[in-house]
């Protein structure tokens, strides 16, 4: 019996630590996550500036030498490729803004979701159809108290994707201190534009709970 028993014991005793080795913690995760955003930012050729220097650029970032501020507070990166027409956010005003945008996870190597892109279809959950997902926009309500935003999805892409949630990732909310919202009212008039490198503490629930950074490319305007 005692040979029986000491094999049994060494064969579970194996697979105890082989089920260890596989299992991630935490921190491997948040590991992963920062090899990836730095991989990726390296891969972009992206030169990263801090916010001193953000400031005495006049918050802006330089597109001509592909410049990301990293803002310490959230660990989101940000280009601001157009700040807009129009003017910032008023205080303590709720506004409607209308978002396209482009998801990437930096991880997956791969595009979650997008309306930005031409006829790009997704699997709808709720319906059990495809769509296209070109042919939605995403609409929230924002109001600002200082430099603090809150906002909360209306309509869109991330509502149907993203677990059914209205919650607006902390990322999407950084550029709002620094770009103008408003809509064009000449031909010169541009909406504004931000690409972000957003890690999964800013993102979505689905990014948080998976522990996954994603990239986006973003335009916002002033609903009418």
């Amino acid at each position: 019996m005692k040979r029986l028993i000491y094999p049994i014991l060494m064969m579970l005793c194996a697979l105890f630590y082989m089920s260890c080795d596989d299992y991630e913690t935490y921190g491997d995760k948040k590991a992963k996550e920062r090899d990836a955003i730095e991989k990726f930012i390296s891969k972009k050729n992206i030169r990263v500036i801090d916010e001193n220097q953000f400031e005495a650029q006049g918050y802006t970032t330089d597109t001509t030498q592909n410049q990301y501020v990293r803002m310490s507070r959230t660990g989101v990166y940000m280009q601001i490729v157009r700040k807009g027409c129009g003017s910032k956010l008023e205080e303590k005003k709720s506004v409607s803004i209308i978002c396209r945008f482009t998801e990437y996870n930096i991880l997956a190597d791969s595009v979650l979701l997008s309306n930005l892109l031409p006829a790009f279809y997704i699997y709808n959950k709720s319906t059990g159809k495809t769509i296209d997902a070109s042919q939605y926009y995403e609409k929230m309500n924002v109001s600002r108290t200082g430099t603090t935003i809150t906002a909360s999805f209306v309509s869109g892409l991330m509502m149907l994707y993203h677990s059914s949630s209205s919650s607006v990732p902390g990322g999407w909310l950084v550029p709002l201190n620094y770009i103008n919202i408003g809509r064009p009212e000449s031909e010169n008039d541009e909406i504004a534009r931000v690409n972000l490198i957003v890690p999964h503490s800013q993102g979505t629930a689905d990014a948080s709970s998976s522990v996954y950074p994603c990239y986006y490319e973003i335009t916002y305007v002033r609903a009418k």
